[in-house]
């Protein structure tokens, strides 16, 4: 990773966080239904998906900003991993997570917070997802011209954050 860039996992809920923006699980019809979707929508007020209506819909392995709304965090990162009904796979998680980073270095974000995308309604196992995104990030992340300081995977619950993390140490462990 660049210099100073780093990797965190915690346990807690997304919407919570004080970063620069936050990243929604989302389908390419930006819709705000369940998860965290759901929760960001509750939380955030009507302000985000009115924004989402006017930027859907995005390409699968796509990602838009919009306002943060009520959150704590200024932006939402919407990722579209999957189409609405359909499930996540490699490709789009590989593509949406490269994609967000972009988006973030766009709004010059320095602090990032992703869930584990496609993992609950898209159907996508847990550790290959965290593999996935880790091996991302940790990839972005050795740009020279990011913005990017600090990215965290906020998982919900005790089997996501223990995935995560084992995976997270298993590769810092390699470098």
């Amino acid at each position: 990773m660049g210099a100073g860039a780093s990797i965190a996992v915690v346990k807690g809920d997304i919407t919570d966080m004080e970063v620069d923006a936050i990243v929604n699980a989302a389908n390419t019809r930006l819709v705000l239904g369940s998860g965290v979707a759901g929760a960001i929508r509750k939380k955030g007020g009507p302000a985000i998906q009115a924004e989402c209506d006017m930027l859907s819909p995005i390409p699968l392995g796509g990602a838009v900003v919009t306002t943060g709304g009520a959150l704590k965090a200024r932006y939402v990162i919407h990722a579209a991993g999957m189409h609405p009904g359909g499930s996540v796979g490699r490709d789009s998680l590989i593509s949406t997570t490269a994609n967000c980073l972009l988006r973030a270095d766009e709004k010059r974000i320095r602090t990032i917070a992703f869930p584990a995308i496609g993992t609950g309604v898209g159907g996508f196992p847990t550790e290959e997802c965290a593999e996935i995104m880790i091996d991302a990030v940790s990839e972005y992340l050795e740009k020279e011209n990011t913005s990017v300081e600090k990215v965290f995977f906020v998982l919900f619950d005790d089997p996501a954050y223990r995935v995560f993390k084992k995976v997270l140490n298993a590769k810092s462990a390699v470098k």
